[in-house]
């Protein structure tokens, strides 16, 4: 009945809460699906966390979240998502925007469907794919959702296949510094060298997150290298944004264990969090919650009042942890790819 992919969706759940005369009583209750195991699952409603048994539910179902954004503010969130992920190639096609870097992630690399492109969406998605050709990359198109429906159904109808979807999830910053519990320890890189952080058995209660105004090596080493080379347009994405702060946590060697990277944008209004990753040995120790409540206290004080983040909607752990901050789906997205062109006969 509920599987993995639920996690982070609003739902409303039917359970028996007791039996009369023989006939079960019903209750629903609405709200995000924030745990799920074996035997139990938990919803997050406006008055509280509620725990079921799977063995107490009746029927549950998925239901559009209460927050969703307006077509306006689909645009206005993109376009700050847009500004605090900034590809170094960009040109306008109406009010699209086409963006390049060197083939260095999907946001930077693909074509932004808001608004108007000023020509038939035929017409427009062959100048995408003739744009992105002229720099030897495929023509990728993200399309927001709901607000581009008629731009997508169109790029199906003309072969461009769809990319798994995208949640981009919204919060109030003082919801989520609320949810995490208050500020974590932060240093800048300018003062004392930050306290390593030793193999805990549990949670790692006492790390210390560094804060850069630049991002070190190693940081780009751990966070967005990964395995292949680090291009020079990727610096750029990462480092161009107006305000931006490269988060770290080490071990006591001084090598990264856990990273983040939070932007301002949309006038000062939005905190964005991107590039969030923690090695494998340090996962379920909380330290992702202090990586996101250093920068979170960053973004307080410099103004910011809300949160927006962009995670694949299969990656269920992340969107469980989200959850538990208080995010919500304000809409979705997923990139369009070109078709592929016949081979010579």
């Amino acid at each position: 009945m509920l599987k993995e992919q639920d996690l982070g969706q609003r739902m409303v759940v039917r359970r028996i809460v007791a039996v009369r005369e023989g006939r079960p009583l019903f209750s629903d209750t609405l709200g995000d699906l924030i745990a799920l195991d074996e035997t139990h699952l938990t919803i997050r409603t406006r008055t509280g966390e509620v725990r079921i048994a799977r063995t107490d539910v009746h029927r549950a179902k998925r239901v559009p979240p209460s927050r969703q954004a307006s077509a306006a503010q689909t645009v206005e969130l993109e376009l700050a998502a847009d500004e605090g992920w900034p590809a170094p190639v960009r040109e306008r096609l109406g009010d699209w925007i086409l963006r390049a870097a060197q083939g260095w992630t999907g946001r930077a690399n693909s074509a932004l469907a808001v608004g108007d492109p000023g020509l038939p969406l035929d017409v427009a998605a062959d100048e995408v794919r003739r744009w992105y050709a002229a720099r030897g990359l495929p023509a990728v198109i993200s399309v927001p959702l709901p607000a581009a429906r008629r731009t997508d159904a169109i790029l199906e109808q003309l072969g461009w296949s769809a990319a798994p979807t995208v949640l981009v999830q919204t919060a109030p910053l003082a919801a989520v510094r609320q949810a995490l519990g208050g500020p974590a320890p932060a240093r800048s890189s300018g003062g004392t060298a930050p306290d390593p952080v030793s193999p805990p058995d549990g949670h790692a209660s006492a790390a210390v997150v560094t804060l850069d105004a630049r991002p070190a090596e190693d940081w780009l080493e751990f966070a967005a290298r990964r395995e292949v080379p680090l291009p020079d347009a990727a610096r750029h994405v990462l480092g161009a944004a107006p305000q931006v702060r490269f988060a770290t946590i080490r071990d006591a060697a001084g090598k990264p264990i856990a990273a983040g990277r939070g932007t301002i944008s949309g006038q000062g209004r939005w905190l964005g969090l991107t590039s969030m990753v923690v090695a494998p040995r340090w996962r379920r120790r909380g330290l992702a919650r202090q990586v996101i409540a250093a920068l979170a206290t960053w973004a307080a004080e410099a103004g910011a009042r809300d949160v927006y983040l962009q995670v694949e909607e299969r990656n269920t752990t992340a969107v469980a942890l989200y959850g538990e901050l208080g995010l919500h789906t304000a809409h979705t997205y997923h990139y369009r790819r070109e078709p592929a062109r016949p081979g010579p006969v």
